[in-house]
C-alpha cells in the first residue's frame, strides 16, 4: 500500500500544478488551471476519465454533472458511496479543464499531465484492483501501461472487447464517456446494458462494501 506521506506529498505538487500555462506543450491554457484528482492509499476502484467539464471546475467534484448521474447509475452506487475518496478514486488523463474548441465542445486533455504527472501517480496506488476507463483517452493509456494494447483503437471496438480485460492486474472495465451525447450509441449497441453493466455493478458492489 502506498505510504500517505508519499501520495499526499504528490497530490499537493499537483494542486499547484501550473505546466500547462507556463511549460504548456503547444497553447497555453486560457484560464486558471483547477487540477481535479481525488485518490487514496485505500481506494481499490479508480475512475480514469477524461478531463473535467467546466462545471466540475467550478465544483471541484469529478462528474459533477448530468454524466456523472449516468455514470453513478451504470455503476449502481449513490452520491455518497461515489465521492467516497476511500473507496472510489478520480484521475483523469488531464486534471484541469481544457478549454472550448472553436465549435464549442470540449478540447482534449492536456497533453502536460500524462506527460509529467500519471506515471508517478499510478506508481503510488498499487492498491488498486480495478480501473474504469471512461472514453479512448484512458483507454489509450491504461491499457498501454499494462501492456494490452499496443496501438490506438476505435472507443467502440475496446468496449465491445471488454472480456479481453477481465484477467489484467489491474482489471480494466472500458466504458464509453456518459455524456447524453453517446444516447445513440447506447441504443444501437444494447449489449452494453444486458452483459457488461451486471459484471460493472458486481465489481463495483466488491470493491466499495
Amino acid at each position: 500500500m502506498a505510504s500517505d506521506q508519499t501520495l499526499d506529498a504528490l497530490l499537493a505538487e499537483i494542486g499547484q500544478c501550473r505546466i500547462c500555462t507556463l511549460a504548456p506543450r503547444g497553447r497555453p491554457l486560457a484560464h486558471e488551471p483547477r487540477p481535479v484528482v481525488r485518490v487514496s492509499a485505500t481506494a481499490r476502484l479508480l475512475v480514469a476519465s477524461q478531463a473535467p467539464g467546466i462545471r466540475v471546475h467550478a465544483s471541484g467534484l469529478p462528474f459533477d454533472d448530468r454524466s456523472g448521474d449516468r455514470l453513478r447509475d451504470w455503476m449502481g452506487v449513490d452520491a455518497d458511496t461515489f465521492y467516497d475518496t476511500s473507496r472510489i478514486a478520480f484521475a483523469p488523463m488531464g486534471f484541469c479543464f481544457p478549454g472550448y474548441d472553436a465549435q464549442g465542445a470540449d478540447l482534449p486533455p492536456r497533453r502536460e499531465c500524462r506527460a509529467h504527472w500519471h506515471d508517478r501517480l499510478f506508481a503510488l496506488l498499487p492498491q488498486i484492483e480495478t480501473v474504469l476507463t471512461v472514453g479512448s483517452y484512458a483507454q489509450d493509456y491504461h491499457l498501454a501501461r499494462l501492456g494490452l494494447q499496443t496501438r490506438k483503437l476505435p472507443m467502440s471496438e475496446v468496449v465491445g472487447g471488454w472480456r479481453d480485460y477481465a484477467q489484467a492486474r489491474p482489471r480494466v472495465i472500458p466504458l464509453p464517456h456518459p455524456s447524453w451525447r453517446n444516447t445513440g450509441w447506447l441504443k444501437k449497441n444494447p449489449w452494453f446494458e444486458a452483459d457488461l453493466l451486471p459484471v460493472l455493478r458486481a465489481e463495483v458492489a466488491r470493491l466499495t462494501r
